[in-house]
Parts: C-alpha cells; sequence; structure tokens
C-alpha cells in the first residue's frame, strides 16, 4: 500500500516538474527567439473589446509584450495615452494589437443621415416626384416643413381667368428627401456621389391630413406643384389665388 502510495505522489511531482520545464522552456524559447533581434514593447488585446469602448476603459483590456519590431505595424500603440480621449471603430479580439487605425475621436464616427421624422398621429404619407428648382434646389431636409403650390392651367382651373396658382397647403411636415440632380458633382464624406433618383429628380415625402393628399395628388397628376421651405413661425397673410388678371396688382 504504500509502495502505491509513494508511486502516485512521485507521479504527481513528476508532472509538476514537467510543466514547470515547459513553461521554461518556452519561455527561454521566446528568449532565444528574440534574441539579436530588435523588439519593441507594444499593446496586445487580452479580452473581447466591444466597438464603441474608450481608450480610457481599456484597462485590464490589453497588456504589454515584447515582439519583433518587424511585425510592428506602424500605428501600432505603445501608450494608451496615444489615444485619450477615442473610442473603438471595431470591436476587438484577443492577439491583436492595439492599432491607432482602430480608433477614432466620437464626433468622427456621427452619421450625416438624419435620424427618422416621426409621422404625426393620423397622417399619412405621399411622394411626389419634382425638379430640384421646385424643391429648394434640392436643399429640403427631412423635418423640414413647407408650403404647397399647386398650379392648374386653365383647362383644368376652368376659371374664367384662365391659368392659377395658389398656396394650398401651409406648414406640411416633410419626411423623407431622395435623390439629387444627375449633374451634381457633390461626394459624401465617403467618397461616392449620392445617387439621382430618379434622374434630375427630387423624391419629397410629405406627412398630411388625407383631404390634403387629395390636392397633392391632385396637382402632381393635372397641374404642377412648387415647394418653399416654410419654417413655423412663416406669416402666409395675403395670399391668394393668383391669375393673369391680378399677378401684377
Amino acid at each position: 500500500m504504500k509502495a502505491r502510495i509513494v508511486a502516485a505522489v512521485a507521479a504527481v511531482l513528476l508532472a509538476v516538474l514537467g510543466i514547470v520545464l515547459l513553461t521554461g522552456y518556452v519561455s527561454s524559447a521566446d528568449q532565444r527567439a528574440l534574441a539579436g533581434v530588435e523588439s519593441i514593447d507594444v499593446l496586445v488585446v487580452q479580452a473581447p473589446i466591444p466597438q464603441g469602448t474608450a481608450a480610457e476603459n481599456l484597462s485590464g483590456q490589453v497588456a504589454r509584450e515584447k515582439v519583433p519590431a518587424k511585425t510592428v505595424p506602424a500605428d501600432a500603440i505603445t501608450n494608451v495615452a496615444q489615444i485619450a480621449g477615442q473610442v473603438t471603430t471595431v470591436a476587438l479580439v484577443p492577439g491583436e494589437q492595439l492599432l491607432a487605425g482602430r480608433f477614432a475621436v466620437p464626433a468622427s464616427l456621427k452619421t450625416d443621415d438624419p435620424a427618422p421624422v416621426a409621422v404625426p398621429e393620423g397622417d399619412q404619407e405621399v411622394t411626389i416626384q419634382l425638379d430640384p428648382q421646385r424643391v429648394k434646389g434640392g436643399q429640403l431636409t427631412p423635418g423640414d416643413t413647407v408650403g404647397v403650390f399647386i398650379s392648374l392651367d386653365s383647362t383644368v382651373s376652368n376659371d374664367p381667368a384662365g391659368a392659377v396658382t395658389h398656396l394650398t397647403l401651409q406648414k406640411v411636415l416633410v419626411t423623407s428627401v431622395q435623390g439629387l440632380p444627375a449633374s451634381s458633382t457633390a461626394t459624401t464624406d465617403k467618397g461616392t456621389a449620392p445617387a439621382a433618383v430618379p434622374e434630375g429628380g427630387v423624391l419629397v415625402t410629405l406627412a398630411i391630413r388625407a383631404p390634403d393628399a387629395e390636392k397633392v395628388v391632385f396637382g402632381s397628376e393635372f397641374g404642377k406643384v412648387w415647394l418653399s421651405k416654410e419654417p413655423l413661425n412663416a406669416d402666409e397673410s395675403g395670399t391668394r389665388k393668383v391669375t393673369r388678371e391680378n399677378v401684377y396688382s
């Protein structure tokens, strides 16, 4: 029995000794590999780091390691102070070096895409296609409010005075604007030109009550529509139906 106990203890001691020797060998192997090779200390990720993590919160998630200088990218980070005030632009995984290219100032990550505009309860959305000059040069943005001018020629207006134009609706909410003039050379911050949808036209979506939606659709189908950017404090006093008889009066 005693022989078995002694054998068991010896086996355990040999296992522990083997682990110690293996660890020492690996450590010495790393040192031998770096012997005569220029090395540099870099920060290496030790635990998963989510996108958007602030540099100030990296404590305990990165560690300093010595690696061959020839394997270190030009933007490798050697001190967290180099990225103070920045956040990760992608998720980082254990084992990768901390690189400046994976960090950015939070303000630079903000998108230029406008936030969705809520449609007022009871309204419906209707989209019309207009030339850029009829949409403030294509510069309307979601959230703006507009005046809707509808012009009808004499064959549609049935007005004795002939063609007629009128500011038919006021302060209508714009929920979406799509498209730019096809000849536009404007580019986004990503270097690509916004798509023209469709060629030379602008699609404007309005949030509107059903009776007013009927007017907009009728004007688009049988006449012409013009939009003005009309803030909520705009004054519409003095508006009237304009015809050839009063256009100059």
